[in-house]
């Protein structure tokens, strides 16, 4: 057999949709999927070195994957388990249940107080957004929130497909790292 060589460059083009398809009948939840694909190229890019060339580029993409979903599925059950504890159930004559479900509040009636959360998170979103390089704005927003496609950001941009899953995950952490100042914060004062 011979040498597999890796070529980054077409990764997203070639492997995208199949590890999307891969990974959502695993998760079921197309944020969640799209960005353990992402996680998975850049996984590739850090570890490109140590590939052999023993199997094809997919199957070793695939299992980086795996690893992820794997790592995905332990950081929920992490905290499912702390959730769970903090859970208790009352057996009385007259209360059958203290159950999650009854604390939670339901979102197909929201209050007042829900819609004005929304709209403070989206407030700051916007903020965040807006403090982005714009370069990483103008992007997350084609691809997350228009829905645009890979190549046609690609060929507006003139970057490859590798250079925009980069972009992407740098424009999520600075995101994440944003909404924890201006709204997690914020919500806990």
């Amino acid at each position: 057999m011979p040498e597999v060589k890796l070529d980054p460059d077409k990764w997203v083009d070639r492997y995208a949709d199949y590890l999307f398809n891969y990974t959502i009948t695993r998760v079921n939840d197309s944020t969640l999927a799209e960005d353990l694909v992402s996680e998975t190229f850049l996984a590739g890019l850090k570890s490109a070195h140590r590939f052999q060339g023993k199997s094809t580029e997919r199957t070793w993409l695939v299992s980086i994957l795996k690893r992820k979903i794997i790592d995905q599925y332990r950081k929920q059950n992490s905290k499912k388990g702390k959730a769970e504890v903090r859970v208790s159930y009352l057996a009385t004559s007259d209360q059958e249940g203290d159950w999650l479900e009854e604390r939670v509040g339901d979102m197909r009636n929201p209050t007042v107080e829900d819609e004005i959360e929304q709209r403070e998170l989206g407030e700051a979103l916007n903020a965040c957004i807006n403090s982005l390089p714009e370069r990483y704005a103008t992007i997350f927003v084609q691809k997350s929130i228009d829905n645009l496609e890979t190549e046609t950001i690609c060929k507006e941009h003139d970057i490859t497909p590798s250079n925009l899953w980069v972009i992407l995950h740098r424009a999520r952490v600075q995101l994440m790292d944003c909404l924890k100042d201006k709204w997690f914060n914020e919500k806990d004062t």
